[in-house]
């Protein structure tokens, strides 16, 4: 054998065995990111279809004219975000391109402390996070009839919790359609929307009407027709007793976060051997 067949047969062998990227840490993180490249998709064609039956795609300047929170805009940017870094991953694994598995590792652990930081300080500010959610929630109480998606997301959240208004009923004053005041003639008003209505168990059918005129009724009587309890305090009633479903479900994203972390620094490791290895060679 010559010298340069010699010299030929010695570079493949050393490249073959300390510079090859681990196939199997390349295609689990392609895997693992098909999935959220996939539900990032999912969610923007959501959100996107949501804006659609709302007409805002056809005129984009209704955006600005919102009062309330739009549930959409929170899709959409959940959607936008998991889109970007599954496509980061996924092109990352695949064409081994450092910078978008770096890209990729940054934003995950930038997400990570963001979510701790905002444990720490939603357990050391308690009583400023229950005012800015109770501020919250009646800013949208306000804007209750102007969008369809936050209608049916505050409906849902006082069916589920048994509750009516940020800390009662009366909160519905805010709204001009439930509002008592004498100045308008709102068959709605003085009432409640019928998500605060305590519904009988054995109706098929949902009476959407539940809510007309309850308020102008003596307060003793409101308790046999609607929730009294407000929805801030029923948040807060309903944590304690689901701590343990909070946290397996807080420990489940963590454990996620941290496995696409890890494949990603490793996958960083082995390009960037593989590339020493080949310059060296």
């Amino acid at each position: 054998m010559s010298l340069s067949e010699e010299d030929s047969a010695e570079m493949y062998y050393y490249r073959y065995e300390n510079a090859e990227v681990n196939c199997c840490y390349k295609y689990l993180m392609f895997s693992y990111n098909v999935i959220f490249w996939l539900a990032g998709v999912a969610l923007i064609a959501a959100g996107l279809w949501a804006w659609s039956e709302k007409g805002i795609l056809m005129d984009l300047t209704q955006v600005t004219r919102m009062h309330g929170f739009d549930p959409v805009w929170l899709v959409l940017v959940v959607g936008g975000l998991t889109f970007t870094l599954g496509f980061a991953g996924c092109v990352g694994a695949l064409r081994e391109n450092i910078c978008l598995l770096k890209f990729f590792s940054g934003v995950i652990g930038c997400i990570f402390t963001l979510e701790l930081v905002v444990v720490v300080l939603a357990f050391v500010f308690q009583g400023q996070l229950r005012e800015w959610i109770k501020s919250l929630f009646l800013a949208n109480i306000r804007a209750y009839r102007d969008d369809i998606d936050l209608q049916n997301l505050i409906d849902s959240l006082q069916k589920m919790n048994n509750c009516c208004g940020a800390e009662g009923p009366n909160d519905w004053d805010l709204n001009v359609y439930f509002s008592c005041n004498d100045t308008h003639l709102s068959r709605e008003r003085c009432g409640v929307p019928f998500s605060c209505c305590i519904q009988d168990p054995a109706d098929t059918v949902v009476n959407t009407q539940c809510g007309y005129d309850t308020r102008n009724r003596p307060m003793r009587e409101w308790g046999e027709h609607i929730y009294l309890k407000g929805c801030v305090i029923a948040m807060e009633e309903w944590l304690p007793g689901n701590i343990i479903t909070v946290t397996i479900v807080f420990a489940v994203i963590s454990v996620l976060q941290m496995v696409g972390m890890s494949l990603s620094r490793k996958l960083i490791s082995d390009i960037e051997r593989a590339n020493f290895a080949f310059l060296a060679g």
